[in-house]
C-alpha cells in the first residue's frame, strides 16, 4: 500500500509577523490620536500636513528601532557564541557535564546521554550550537534580519498611518472626517486582528476583538491626551 507522506505544517515567520504587528498597531493608533487631537485646531489641510509629518517621523523612528534591536540581538549572539566556544575548549569536562544535565532534563538517563555527549565532543561547532540553543536559549540570527525588520516595521507603520488619515484627505469637514476616521480605524483594527490570527493560527474572532479592544483603548488614551494638550 502506498504511504501518504507525513507533512508537518509549522508557522515559521513569527519575527516578520511581530514586526508587522509592532508597526501596524502603532501606525493605526498614533496618527489617529494626533489627527483627532488636532481636529478642533484647524482645517483638514492642517491635520493632513501634521499627520503626514508624524507618519514620516514615526516610520523612520520605528524602523530604526527595529534595526538597532535586530543588530543588538546579532551582536549578543556573536559574543555569547565566542564565549561558549572558549569555554568548551578550556573546560571541556565542565561543559560536557552541562550537556548531560540538559539531556537529563529531557528525561534521558546518564547512560543514554553518554554517547550523545561523546559525539558532541568530537564536533566542536555542533557542540557550541547545542549549548547556544539548549543552555542559553539563543537561535542563530538571520544576517538579513536587521534590514528586513527595519523595512517591515517602517512600512507597516506607514500603511497603518494612512488609514486614520485618509478621511481627512477625502473630506473637507473636519468633524465628519473625525467620525469617519474613528470608524475606519476601528474596522481596520478588527481586520488586522483577523488577518493576524490567520498567520498565528489563533481564534480569528478573539484576535479581532482583542486587537480592537487594545488598539481602541490605546487610541482613546492618546486622543484624550492630545485633546487635553491642544
Amino acid at each position: 500500500m502506498p504511504r501518504t507522506p507525513h507533512i508537518e505544517r509549522h508557522f515559521t515567520a513569527s519575527d516578520r509577523v511581530r514586526d508587522v504587528v509592532i508597526g501596524m498597531s502603532d501606525g493605526l493608533t498614533v496618527p489617529f490620536a494626533l489627527a483627532a487631537g488636532l481636529s478642533g485646531a484647524g482645517s483638514s489641510g492642517v491635520v493632513v500636513v501634521a499627520g503626514l509629518a508624524e507618519i514620516t517621523a514615526g516610520a523612520i523612528a520605528m524602523g530604526l528601532g527595529g534595526y538597532l534591536a535586530a543588530r543588538s540581538d546579532a551582536e549578543h549572539y556573536t559574543i555569547e557564541r565566542a564565549r561558549e566556544l572558549a569555554e568548551t575548549g578550556a573546560k571541556p569536562a565542565a561543559e560536557a557535564a552541562e550537556v548531560t544535565h540538559i539531556l537529563r532534563s529531557f528525561g534521558l538517563t546518564a547512560e543514554d546521554s553518554e554517547p550523545i555527549v561523546a559525539a558532541l565532543r568530537k564536533r566542536p561547532e555542533a557542540w557550541v550550537d547545542f549549548m547556544m540553543r539548549f543552555e542559553l536559549g539563543l537561535e542563530k540570527p538571520d544576517p538579513r534580519r536587521a534590514l528586513s525588520s527595519a523595512l517591515t516595521i517602517g512600512g507597516a507603520y506607514v500603511a497603518g498611518g494612512f488609514i486614520p488619515l485618509a478621511p481627512y484627505m477625502a473630506l473637507a469637514s473636519v468633524p465628519v472626517a473625525l467620525m469617519a476616521s474613528v470608524v475606519v480605524t476601528v474596522v481596520a483594527l478588527g481586520l488586522f486582528g483577523w488577518v493576524k490570527a490567520h498567520f498565528t493560527e489563533t481564534a480569528p474572532l478573539r484576535s479581532a476583538f482583542h486587537t480592537m479592544l487594545i488598539g481602541g483603548a490605546a487610541a482613546a488614551a492618546a486622543f484624550a491626551i492630545a485633546r487635553a494638550i491642544t
